[in-house]
């Protein structure tokens, strides 16, 4: 990728500090990677020799459908390497869900930081994700250069607050999704611009139809994320959202959003999300769009057959 060819420098092994695990093991803090009761009673038990495969593709089948879905279609010699690579990304997406603590999930996220340090210095942590992680490196040359932005960008989303606006959002999808993409385009040996510049739009469609598709679980929790000049512009709080409300006012809304998504790209999955948006007129609240599409694993097959996308 031509991106990525200029970050080359990324892969030469830097300084490799342990310096924050230790802290953790010392706090007694739930770190990933730790192993002994802490890890256990942080919910993660390290797996059987060689399960490290099955523990990431169990945990993108769970948290990530359909880049679960997606991944199967990849050819086998790349299919390990992709759930690594999703995996990776379920480890950091969750971590924001999953604190009440700002300063718990900087230190998860420098975990990670420093888990990817160390693998580019051939000495991953003991978590599976990371020992999988380091496996897809050495086999494909992967850039750290995108897995660092992925992290940076994660980290500075863990305030709970609103896009300020859609450029917001889109610089978000870009350094989260579209980088996994480009990781993704360099497992699978593809270096091309054209490409990149796919997988850029793909990548910024598909942040801003989570964005949208996450809004009825984050309003149960009292949180609003969606762009504020776009609510602004049609005079809609976020107390609107978070009280379910459905006038037309709140659809339109979703509509300039959504739109927003369709400029960059019509793809399979998240085509088929907004078009069911629109049969619902872009009620968000509508119980249709929080259903798993029960088709979509014949649809991904078919499209694959067919080489269509």
């Amino acid at each position: 990728m031509a991106a990525a060819a200029m970050a080359r420098g990324g892969l030469r092994c830097g300084p490799c500090h342990r310096t924050l695990r230790a802290a953790g093991a010392r706090s007694g803090l739930p770190w990933p990677g730790l192993g002994g009761g802490r890890a256990a009673a942080a919910g993660w038990s390290r797996p059987a020799p060689g399960g490290e495969v099955q523990y990431c593709a169990e945990l993108v089948r769970k948290r990530d459908y359909e880049g679960f879905l997606c991944s199967l279609l990849l050819p086998a010699e790349s299919r390990t390497s992709a759930f690594a690579l999703r995996a990776f990304n379920v480890e950091l997406a969750q971590i924001k869900d999953s604190i009440t603590q700002k300063t718990t999930g900087l230190m998860r996220m420098q975990f990670w930081r420093e888990a990817v340090e160390d693998i580019y210095c051939d000495n991953p942590p003991h978590q599976p994700v990371a020992t999988e992680l380091w496996r897809a490196v050495k086999r494909h040359n992967l850039t750290k250069m995108w897995f660092m932005k992925i992290i940076d960008e994660r980290e500075k989303n863990l305030d709970d607050r609103a896009y300020r606006n859609i450029q917001a959002l889109e610089t978000y999808a870009e350094n989260t999704q579209s980088a996994l993409l480009y990781l993704t385009l360099e497992m699978l040996g593809v270096r091309d611009i054209h490409a990149d510049h796919a997988a850029s739009h793909i990548g910024k469609a598909q942040g801003i139809v989570t964005c949208l598709r996450a809004t009825p679980y984050h309003s149960t929790r009292q949180k609003v994320f969606l762009p504020m000049d776009i609510c602004m512009l049609h005079g809609v709080s976020q107390e609107d959202f978070i009280r379910g409300k459905q006038e037309k006012n709140v659809r339109d809304v979703i509509y300039d959003i959504a739109s927003q998504a369709h400029i960059h790209l019509e793809h399979v999955a998240l085509d088929d999300y907004l078009r069911n948006m629109r049969k619902v007129d872009f009620n968000i609240f509508h119980p249709s769009l929080q259903k798993k599409s029960t088709l979509l694993p014949l649809h991904l097959y078919l499209r694959s057959w067919k080489k269509t996308y």
